[in-house]
């Protein structure tokens, strides 16, 4: 499947936060790709509700703009955009608010490709957030990864670090893949730091080992990625040595990776801010469980437990695991 072809650009390196990096990625790709367009609610002349397209109507005009409130258009457009050779880069502002257009992305989008024989595609990047946020309340807190991923044909990447958010989003609209981009609010003011632009594009996939260890091995993703990496910390004076995998791709997945490391280490943990039934650490588990594993202990599966997400700040800080409940989980697992 060929990508877009670019001259490499000259790199530089700044100091950004996570909503900063989305927005250089976005702009690099306005500047390289005439095809592109950037449209969504309030995304133009507002600079988006988390303030991460601000500037980039007032430097790129028409090819930046608002839309009517109706997530079924938005998509539905760049789905006939893309076939006619646009490069569409489309924000939801809520992952709950996609499945309003889940047809537009289930049945049209992901189908283009094969419907036509490869002879058409549909390069058309999805850009949403998600997470559990206090105050967001029950139809703004969702986190949907998993149902993206039952779908053949569509890409699915959950950048934690502001480094994977730029370098994510780049390879997803260079990509002539449709590919959902799944944010996550409460990190675009958070983690500034040196941020490498420009160099060449990357292509999808991608696993970050973000700590060794040997006692076990713990996957996740997104922002949840912080909370296991704090919980690794406090367990090793307890003699308990985690290897932490953070998965930046879902769709391609790093599966020969993570069975390589739960041989390694005889025990696996997922960990992710889905609800657990249905969450795509399931599908980690049976991947690993297919390949024959031999495993010293049965696989933990921790994430938000299957409830709405309610809206008291208090009462969200009990539902989402922390960096406490992940260590006491592990804990009590690893020790069973």
């Amino acid at each position: 499947m060929p990508d877009t072809a670019v001259v490499t650009p000259a790199t530089e390196t700044r100091e950004l936060t996570y909503g900063e990096a989305v927005n250089a990625a976005l702009r690099r790709c306005l500047h390289e790709i005439p095809e592109t367009l950037l449209y969504g609610e309030d995304i133009a002349k507002p600079g988006g509700v988390f303030g991460v397209t601000r500037g980039l109507r007032r430097d790129f005009g028409d090819r930046v703009f608002d839309t009517p409130i109706s997530e079924s258009a938005i998509l539905g457009s760049a789905v006939g955009a893309a076939m006619l050779g646009r490069r569409p880069i489309v924000e939801i502002m809520w992952v709950d608010f996609s499945l309003v257009a889940f047809d537009q992305v289930v049945n049209q989008l992901a189908n283009v490709r094969y419907v036509s024989r490869g002879e058409l595609t549909a390069p058309v990047t999805i850009r949403t957030q998600q997470g559990s946020a206090p105050g967001a309340c029950a139809q703004h807190s969702q986190s949907l990864e998993a149902l993206f991923l039952h779908v053949p044909g569509l890409r699915v990447g959950m950048p934690w670090t502001a480094q994977d958010a730029y370098d994510l989003l780049v390879a997803a609209v260079h990509s002539d893949d449709p590919v959902l981009v799944i944010e996550n609010r409460t990190l675009y003011p958070a983690g500034r730091g040196p941020v490498q632009l420009g160099g060449p594009v990357q292509p999808p996939g991608g696993l970050r080992v973000r700590r060794e260890g040997t006692d076990a091995t713990v996957v996740t993703w997104g922002a949840m990625t912080a909370r296991v990496l704090q919980a690794a910390a406090g367990l090793v004076d307890e003699g308990i040595s985690l290897q932490v995998l953070e998965t930046v791709w879902l769709n391609p997945f790093p599966t020969d990776e993570i069975v390589a490391s739960a041989a390694r280490t005889g025990a696996l943990a997922v960990v992710h801010e889905a609800n657990v039934t249905g969450g795509f650490g399931a599908e980690v588990v049976a991947r690993v469980a297919g390949r024959g594993v031999p495993l010293r202990v049965p696989p933990l599966r921790l994430g938000l437990p299957d409830t709405r997400v309610p809206a008291a700040p208090s009462l969200v800080a009990g539902l989402l695991p922390g960096a406490g409940d992940i260590a006491g989980h592990v804990r009590a697992w690893l020790r069973n």
